[in-house]
C-alpha cells in the first residue's frame, strides 16, 4: 500500500535545524538529570518499601502526609494510582537498611490509622486476614463448631476481596448474601469488628542492594542491545553504517530518559522495557532506509550522495508513515487511557516514536554524508590522484 507516490521533500535541507532540536533537548535533559543528582528511580531500582491503599473516600493526602511525618517517615511520596474513582494511592519511602523493609511497611498502616480513623478495642474487618478473624469471633461464639469459623473467615476475606468491593467493605448488611451467614454472625462481627476506612491492596519491598543490582542489569541490557546491533550492521552493511545507526539510537535514549527527568517521571522496570523496545523500533526504522540508499547507489551511480539518501527517503516515507503513524496512535491511546500502571511504559513509547522516527531521518543519514565529507577532504590533503568515485561510493555503501 502506497500512501504517497512520488514525493520529493527535501529532507536533508533540514537537517541542521534537527539536529540543533536534538542538541537542545538532550542538553535539556541533561542539564535535569545533572541538576537532581541523576534520573528519578522507581522504587524498583532505589530500593523501599510501596504500599498501595485504597480508601472508601477521596485520599486526603495532606492528611495522611501528616500522618507519616509524625511516624518519622519523612521523605515518603504519596502518588494517585489509577483512575481517580478508584480512591488509590501509593505510599512509598525510601529506606537505608533492609531489615527496616517490613517495619516501615507497618509504620505506614499505623500512621494511615491514625489519620483516616481506627478502633483498637476491635479488629479492622477490611485489613484483617482469615485467621485472626476466626480468632476473634471463637470468643464470642464458644459454641461454634470446630473448622466452621475458620472456613466462615476465609469466606468473608474471599468475598471483601473480589470486585466490586475490591478490599473494602463499606456495610456488615452485605456479608448476608454468604452461605452460613446469619444474623447472629453479623451481630458477632459488630461486636468484634470494625470495617476500617481503608484497606492495604499489595505492597512491594524491594532492598537496596537488589535496586542497586536491578540497575545495572537494565545499563548492561541497553548497552548488549546497542552493541549488537552495531555488530549485526557492521556486517550486514558496513562499519559507518553501524556507526550512524547506534548514534541515532543512543541520541533516542538520551532524549527519551532526559525528558522523563524534566517531567519529574520515574525511570522503573517497565520503563526499561519500553526503552528496549524503542531501540529496536527505531533501529528497524533506520535500517529500511539504509537498505534502499545502498540499492539506489547500484542503481544511481552518477547521483551525489546527499540527493540520493533524499530519494531513498521518499521512497520509503509511505512506510514510514504508515508503521510509524499506526504504532503511535496506538501507543498515545495507552498513554491517555492505560493507567497509571502504564503511564512510564506508554510515555517512553510515545516519546522514542517520534524522536526514533525523525533521528533514522535527520541524525543517521547525516552522519554518512559527514563521513563521506571526512574521506574526500583526506583524499585531497593527499594530493592529486586518480580517484574512481563510483568504487568509493560503492565502499561507502558496503559492497
Amino acid at each position: 500500500m502506497q500512501l504517497l507516490v512520488n514525493t520529493n521533500f527535501d529532507f536533508l535541507g533540514k537537517k541542521l535545524i534537527f539536529i540543533g532540536l536534538s542538541v537542545l533537548l538532550s542538553a535539556a535533559g541533561i542539564i535535569s538529570m545533572i541538576a537532581k543528582g541523576g534520573p528519578r528511580y522507581g522504587i524498583d531500582f532505589r530500593g523501599g518499601t510501596l504500599v498501595l491503599v485504597k480508601t472508601m473516600q477521596t485520599p486526603p493526602l495532606d492528611k495522611i502526609r501528616v500522618a507519616l511525618d509524625q511516624k518519622g517517615l519523612t521523605g515518603s511520596t504519596l502518588q494517585p494510582y489509577d483512575r481517580p474513582e478508584t480512591n488509590q494511592v501509593l505510599i512509598g519511602l525510601d529506606i537505608a537498611e533492609e531489615k527496616a523493609l517490613n517495619t516501615r511497611r507497618d509504620a505506614i498502616i499505623q500512621a494511615l490509622q491514625a489519620a483516616l480513623g481506627s478502633d483498637p478495642s476491635k479488629l479492622d474487618l477490611n485489613n484483617a486476614g482469615a485467621a485472626s478473624l476466626a480468632d476473634r469471633l471463637r470468643g464470642s461464639m464458644s459454641a461454634a463448631v470446630p473448622g466452621l469459623l475458620e472456613k466462615l473467615a476465609q469466606d468473608i476475606v474471599n468475598f471483601r476481596n473480589t470486585p466490586p468491593r475490591s478490599g473494602l467493605i463499606k456495610n456488615f448488611d452485605e456479608l448476608a448474601s454468604l452461605p452460613g451467614v446469619n444474623p447472629d454472625i453479623i451481630s458477632a462481627l459488630k461486636r468484634e469488628t470494625y470495617l476500617g476506612p481503608f484497606t492495604v491492596r499489595g505492597g512491594e519491598l524491594v532492598g537496596p542492594k537488589v535496586g542497586k543490582d536491578l540497575q545495572w542489569q537494565a545499563i548492561k541490557a541497553t548497552l548488549l542491545a546497542l552493541g549488537g546491533m552495531l555488530v549485526y550492521i557492521w556486517f550486514r552493511f558496513e562499519w559507518i553504517y553501524g556507526v550512524a545507526a547506534v548514534v541515532a539510537v543512543f541520541h533516542d535514549v538520551i532524549i527519551t530518559v532526559g525528558l522523563f527527568s524534566l517531567f519529574n517521571k520515574e525511570i522503573s522496570l517497565t520503563v526499561i522495557a519500553a526503552l528496549l523496545t524503542l531501540v529496536g523500533y527505531s533501529m528497524n526504522d533506520t535500517i529500511v532506509i539504509f537498505d534502499r540508499i545502498r540499492e539506489n547507489l547500484k542503481l544511481m551511480r552518477r547521483t551525489q550522495l546527499e540527493p540520493l539518501i533524499n530519494i531513498s527517503i521518499n521512497q520509503t516515507l509511505s512506510r514510514t508513515i504508515l508503521t510509524s503513524g499506526l504504532t503511535f496512535l496506538t501507543v498515545v491511546s495507552l498513554f491517555l487511557f492505560g493507567g497509571e500502571v502504564l503511564s512510564g511504559f506508554s510515555f517512553a513509547l510515545v516519546v522514542g516514536i517520534i524522536v526514533g522516527t525523525y533521528s533514522s531521518v535527520f541524525v543517521a543519514s547525516p552522519i554518512l554524508i559527514w563521513w563521506q565529507g571526512l574521506a574526500e577532504k583526506r583524499r585531497a590533503a593527499r594530493g592529486p590522484v586518480l580517484v574512481d568515485k563510483t568504487a568509493t561510493r560503492r565502499k561507502v555503501a558496503g559492497r
